[in-house]
């Protein structure tokens, strides 16, 4: 299949401090990985690398085809699409949730003077109902719950087709219901042979959804394993991880964890 994503010897060095720390990793097309780790593993920095957000202090990013340093990122945005908490504080509470959506035919945050087409409100309000969004359409963004602006972010980052998909943390914050209504609606997504190569970072395995395929295990900046989800994700490796004694179960193709007694 397709590689959309390659890490190369990685290194993300802040304040003399290598928050990503020689990592080589290799995402295809029909690939949908979780990564996991504590906070300050670097969750959230493969996130940026992979946005173009950031750039490695060493090392070489390959994204869709192109090496970052060596290509225009704002084309190649684009092509990516990424829904994070970051993003939805600079989204303005008056824009309507249609106009949210519609915004990313041109990565814009916050409608100006763009011209849009008829297709492109059709694809907007098609989208909004395959996230269950289609009765929130006029709503401003500000009014939304949390569970409602986590799924519109997510709508927004599809609108375009993109060929790789990136969400960081998007059960953030949600209670059970929002949760489990969101993790049922990604699974779904998941599941579908269009979908984009996806990565997703969270903190708890119970907000893996089913129809994940991999696992990118992190600690300190560096790789404590990744491969198959059904493999990879394991007691011992996230004992290994989060440095406490782990007990893991899986039902279903849903994961829990506790300490282990």
């Amino acid at each position: 299949m397709p590689q959309v994503l390659q890490f190369s010897d990685v290194v993300v060095r802040r304040n003399a401090r290598d928050i990503i720390d020689h990592i080589d990793w290799q995402v295809t097309d029909d690939q949908r990985w979780v990564v996991l780790g504590p906070n300050g593993a670097g969750k959230t920095t493969i996130l940026q690398l992979a946005a173009t957000l950031e750039h490695p202090t060493s090392g070489t990013v390959d994204l869709l085809g192109e090496r970052l340093g060596r290509t225009d990122v704002f084309e190649l945005r684009t092509r990516v699409g990424f829904a994070s908490t970051a993003m939805a504080r600079r989204i303005p509470a008056d824009e309507t949730v249609l106009d949210v959506v519609l915004t990313a035919a041109f990565a814009v945050l916050g409608r100006w003077r763009e011209a849009y087409e008829d297709i492109d409100e059709r694809r907007a309000l098609r989208v909004l109902a395959e996230w269950k969004l289609e009765g929130l359409a006029d709503r401003t963004f500000g009014t939304l719950s949390d569970g409602e602006q986590k799924r519109v972010q997510i709508a927004r980052s599809v609108m375009t087709d993109p060929e790789l998909l990136l969400l960081d943390e998007p059960t953030a914050s949600l209670d059970l219901g929002a949760r489990e209504e969101l993790l049922i609606l990604l699974g779904g997504y998941a599941q579908a042979p269009t979908t984009p190569g996806m990565i997703m970072v969270t903190h708890h395995v119970e907000d893996i959804p089913v129809g994940f395929t991999h696992v990118l295990l992190l600690k300190e900046g560096r790789v404590v394993a990744a491969g198959p989800i059904t493999e990879t994700l394991t007691s011992e490796n996230l004992t290994d991880t989060f440095g406490v004694p782990i007990a893991l179960s899986e039902s279903g193709g849903r994961y829990a964890a506790r300490a282990a007694s």
